[in-house]
């Protein structure tokens, strides 16, 4: 049973909710990150990244940059660049990209339900990338970056998505990216209610994007439990901010890959060795998979088709089974050496967004083979998840991104 609550926000004014929405913090490089503020004085990355505030050689992770992201914080609200709902709600989270919407419930989720593993993760977090968001956490008493989570459909929940975006949108915007983001508040008793009564028919809720950010609040709400004398259950603490999505409303792009070279092969000893698992075709044009098992590959300007020959898979299982494990079980360690691909400098990941001139661009300039995969699904996903296991790095790309800066979660 999942525990969905609605929450009191801390949102933007209408006057700078497309002024103040930004990217996740971690999209953008230090550098990156000091350029949209300068743009822009009201993008939420000032919060979020408030190492922007101070000289360019600043610690990112050090006390007063923590206490500056509270103190603005503080500050936007008493201008009324933010403002706090009355009382608790669900609101609706519209994102449009490229011709294609998914729409989830804004709410927050139990972090107990993330501890008794109603909400399933499939990624492995680290926990030095952890405690930046912690240390960000405790000092705003805030959330501020929604987790991104997804469920198997439910058709009563589909039906209050579709009602309730018949009506007025509580925000309407742009960004320069051109994607487009609505916000529609669900103020009625009667609808919240049955949309808390739909979640506790959900038994598994999955991590989809937000791993980090997830385990980090849930240490900080455990924390401050430890630290309460009452133990109050009801305490904000006990909740992260998050954005549901219904599984249909969801896709994965492809995660390609691009290595910098061969190990001490030749391309004629490569293209041989990659025969014994794989039929190699040359092809004339680019190659975009379109289906489980193939690869394209880009070599010495030629692309081929890489189809795995499955009768030659030692091992099945919902991680063994998935295209990134193929690729890297029958390709990447066995014949190029790249055993871990966390760690090894020799391969780098290119998300789909990019495209595939992006993977001959790589190959020109830096690497010597590319390798353009077939995008693991929504259902792998939630198989890996169900079988408590962890899928290996950089399986997925979900695009458009969330915004942060649209709700703020106060604990």
């Amino acid at each position: 049973m999942a525990i969905i609550k609605p929450f009191q926000a801390v949102r933007p004014s209408c006057d700078y909710a497309g002024k103040i929405a930004a990217l996740p913090y971690d999209v953008y490089n230090r550098e990156e990150a000091r350029k949209v503020v300068e743009e822009n004085p009201f993008s939420f990355l000032a919060i979020d990244r408030a190492e922007t505030a101070f000289d360019p050689g600043q610690d990112l992770y050090a006390e007063c940059v923590y206490q500056k992201a509270a103190e603005l914080l503080q500050q936007w609200q008493e201008k009324d660049y933010f403002i706090e709902d009355s009382k608790p709600f669900y609101y609706l989270y519209e994102l449009t990209w490229r011709g294609r919407s998914q729409t989830g419930f804004v709410a927050v989720a139990s972090i107990d339900d993330y501890n008794n593993q109603v909400i399933l993760k499939h990624e492995k977090t680290r926990e030095e990338k952890e405690v930046d968001r912690i240390n960000h956490i405790s000092y705003c008493n805030a959330q501020t970056g929604p987790i991104f989570l997804a469920y198997r459909d439910r058709e009563k929940l589909n039906g209050i998505i579709r009602t309730i975006k018949e009506g007025k949108a509580l925000y309407d915007v742009e960004n320069e990216d051109q994607v487009r983001h609505r916000i529609f508040i669900i103020e009625d008793s009667g609808l919240i209610e049955e949309i808390e009564k739909e979640f506790q028919g959900i038994d598994k809720i999955y991590i989809a994007d937000g791993h980090h950010r997830c385990a980090s609040a849930v240490k900080v709400g455990m924390k401050k439990r430890s630290e309460d004398p009452m133990k109050d259950e009801k305490a904000e603490y006990n909740y992260f901010l998050s954005v549901l999505f219904p599984q249909s409303e969801l896709e994965i792009l492809d995660y390609n890959r691009v290595v910098k070279d061969l190990k001490d092969l030749s391309e004629e000893e490569f293209l041989k060795a990659l025969e014994k698992d794989f039929i190699v075709t040359k092809k004339e044009q680019a190659v975009k998979p379109q289906e489980k098992g193939s690869f394209g590959m880009y070599l010495k300007n030629q692309w081929y088709l890489l189809s795995f020959k499955f009768e030659n898979q030692k091992e099945k299982n919902a991680v063994k089974d998935l295209d990134v494990s193929i690729l890297q079980d029958y390709c990447l360690a066995p014949i190029l050496g790249i055993t871990d691909p966390r760690t090894d400098s020799r391969i780098d990941f290119v998300g789909g967004i990019r495209g595939l001139a992006e993977l001959e661009r790589r190959v020109t300039a830096d690497c010597k083979v590319a390798f353009s995969m077939y995008p693991t699904t929504m259902e792998e996903l939630f198989a890996v998840a169900d079988e408590g296991q962890l899928m290996p790095p950089k399986s997925t790309w979900f695009e458009p991104k969330l915004r942060s800066g649209f709700f703020i979660h106060k604990i």
